[in-house]
């Protein structure tokens, strides 16, 4: 077979090790010939591509990023761009083509697959952990254990000031980045997209652990989460603004999503001049997407891009490959876009309750 590969959206550990798996795999097992689309989707909207072999995915595993590239591309954004991308699979004469992404990059996949028939598998990834039919996505594991260990560096510092410090880290709608590095990390509070905050509650609970002999204290917050609009200072803020870090209109993708990052800025200015307390803000931002993957992680993208490739080859398209239960599986593509996968909210009320505040 001829089969194309993209990585669509954010880059993401782990994607290099899909790309390996799945071009070692195809040539070593079924003497397939594989082709990279540069920067996602745009590879395909303008015909733009590299040839993968062995030799040049065999050291690639441990690499952060893709070497093909990614973007946030959506063809539908383009005139044509459906019968564009159409036309690249016939004229590079393709009998597949495995879409590696996200909510956004499966939605295309799974719309060319019906408007213009593009034979096509996806392979869900994102560090937000928020995609739906699989337990979890290569790169979460990543993110998570890189927050994790900038949380116990900012710890000592807090410490040592006496400081409150407010640590954001992505997560859009689904919170579970901030809830597993929050809980390893130990955090005072953990605020997360799926539950709106209460600052009055957050700032009585400080003081209560300053009042305690505990003069630090570490918040976890994802860059989606928001306040509850439960009194005249956060109802006359405006919260789009404080993630900006600006009065600015936000910047959108070619898929609508806005901007974020900054909220942080807020909360951390609110707990200072309500509490007294000085207050710092770390936003790990891209930090989280980039470097080595972990082992967990490589093995995750390993078996992903394995399986794409045997799904191509069943000719079992329109599908994406999952974890359930351990084993991996393929489901319908549609299954991924259903809704977000929010984050278990029993992991802070059952599990960290204890130890928060």
């Amino acid at each position: 077979m001829r089969i194309g590969i993209l990585t669509g959206g954010g880059d993401c550990p782990g994607l290099n090790a899909v790309i390996r798996a799945s071009v070692i795999k195809g040539i070593t097992a079924y003497k397939d010939e594989l082709i990279g689309f540069t920067d996602g989707w745009k590879g395909m909207l303008e015909g733009t591509s590299v040839t993968l072999d062995v030799e040049r995915c065999r050291d690639i595993l441990p690499m952060g990023g893709t070497i093909i590239g990614s973007s946030r591309t959506n063809p539908f954004s383009h005139q044509d761009g459906p019968g564009r991308v159409a036309a690249t699979f016939a004229a590079r004469d393709l009998d597949a083509v495995i879409a590696i992404g996200g909510e956004d990059t499966l939605g295309v996949a799974a719309r060319l697959a019906d408007s213009v028939g593009l034979q096509v598998v996806g392979v869900p990834k994102t560090i937000d952990n928020d995609i739906a039919g699989t337990e979890v996505t290569f790169g979460f594991n990543t993110a998570v254990q890189t927050a994790t260990d900038a949380i116990d560096r900012l710890r000592t510092t807090a410490e040592s000031h006496h400081r409150v410090i407010v640590c954001e880290v992505m997560g859009r709608n689904a919170g579970w980045i901030a809830i597993h590095s929050g809980i390893a990390g130990g955090a005072a509070e953990i605020l997360v997209p799926e539950e709106p905050f209460d600052i009055g509650e957050i700032c009585e609970r400080i003081e209560r652990r300053h009042s305690r002999g505990l003069f630090s204290s570490v918040i976890v917050i994802a860059e989606g989460a928001v306040p509850l609009e439960n009194d005249d200072d956060v109802a006359s803020a405006d919260h789009g603004a404080s993630r900006r870090g600006s009065g600015e209109p936000a910047a959108t993708d070619q898929f609508g999503h806005e901007r974020l990052g900054g909220i942080s800025n807020f909360l951390a200015e609110q707990i200072e001049l309500r509490t007294g307390i000085e207050s710092r803000v770390t936003i790990l931002g891209h930090v989280q997407r980039g470097g080595t993957p972990t082992a967990f992680d490589r093995v995750l993208a390993t078996r992903f891009g394995v399986e794409a490739i045997e799904a191509c080859h069943d000719g079992d398209f329109k599908t994406m490959v999952a974890l359930q239960a351990g084993k991996i599986v393929r489901l319908p593509i549609a299954t991924a876009l259903s809704a977000p996968k929010t984050a278990d909210l029993s992991l802070i009320h059952d599990v960290a309750a204890a130890f928060l505040g």
